[in-house]
């Protein structure tokens, strides 16, 4: 495993093409895009990094497969009613489908199903208070207690985020928000801004590896079943509209972010997470998408099979 991982981040350090960092948000247009880091974790405690993994990044995105989790613990089904299952073929942040759909976001990983979700996880309670719930959460899942929001992240987000507020009201005014708009983008934002590093990541991903339960500590966090469903979720939607080309190139559950993350989970098998901040016309890590289709490749582990 760690000659594979090795081999893969060498040949991305000499790709010519690493993307484009994400200039909308002005503290990632600030990061150095020849940065690459792999992680892959296994469910019996082995952790095998290549490149920079122990250099952490914004998460954005990827943090949507942990509200996501965190709302189907506090809902459980009823939060279909919310936000659906199918995968979008619009841009993340895109407002047109919530208009033909009466403000009900297609999938819970476009930006105006994350929004949903926090206002479902919120339940009343301040951005402070569901943040903090958010966080320890993912300290739980990673082992790890240093993990934090990156606040200079989240300034830069509510300061350009006028699209992200646009699809809040739009979808509040069909009636579907609990709590004030202004706290649920308080907390989407901020949640977005999670900081960690590849080594991290696969370790919270891990319970999606292993049929819910996390390794470390030997807790459910989910049933197997709804492990399986958000890895399902993952692999259709989890690349906005670049979702289908995603499983097609890797093959594997994955959910991406404009900081250039992916988190990609090979049931039964290992939790592997990427890092390459410049990204492709979609929105996805150019770099860690070609390292996760090298290393489904190489290992295999696609779920459709060598």
């Amino acid at each position: 495993m760690q000659s594979i991982i090795n081999d893969i981040a060498e040949q991305m350090a000499q790709s010519p093409d690493k993307g484009i960092v994400a200039s909308y948000i002005p503290q990632l247009a600030k990061i150095d895009p020849n940065q690459f880091a792999i992680s892959v974790a296994l469910p019996n405690g082995e952790i095998y990094s290549a490149g920079c993994a122990q250099t952490t990044f914004s998460i954005q995105s990827v943090s949507k497969v942990f509200t996501l989790t965190l709302a189907l613990g506090k809902l459980g089904e009823s939060i279909w009613s919310r936000v659906g299952r199918e995968p979008s073929g619009d841009p993340f942040n895109s407002i047109v489908q919530l208009e033909h759909e009466h403000g009900k976001p297609r999938n819970p990983f476009i930006n105006a199903g994350a929004i949903a979700v926090a206002d479902a996880i919120m339940q009343g309670h301040q951005p402070k208070e569901t943040l903090a719930e958010i966080v320890q959460f993912i300290r739980f899942l990673a082992n790890d207690e240093s993990i934090v929001i990156d606040e200079k992240v989240a300034r830069s987000e509510v300061e350009t985020g006028t699209r992200n507020a646009s699809l809040a009201y739009f979808m509040a005014s069909f009636g579907l928000f609990e709590n004030s708009v202004d706290a649920v983008l308080g907390t989407y934002f901020h949640h977005c801004s999670i900081a960690m590093n590849t080594h991290q990541l696969a370790t919270a991903g891990l319970f999606l590896a292993n049929n819910g339960i996390n390794p470390s500590t030997g807790y459910a966090v989910v049933s197997p079943q709804r492990a399986k469903r958000i890895n399902a979720l993952m692999l259709t939607c989890g690349h906005y509209d670049g979702s289908g080309e995603f499983a097609f190139r890797v093959g594997l559950p994955g959910k991406s972010g404009v900081g250039g993350g992916i988190l990609a989970i090979a049931p039964g098998k290992a939790s592997i997470a990427v890092w390459s901040p410049g990204l492709d016309v979609i929105g996805n890590s150019k770099l860690g998408t070609e390292a996760l289709e090298l290393f489904a490749s190489k290992t295999g582990w696609s779920v459709f099979g060598q």
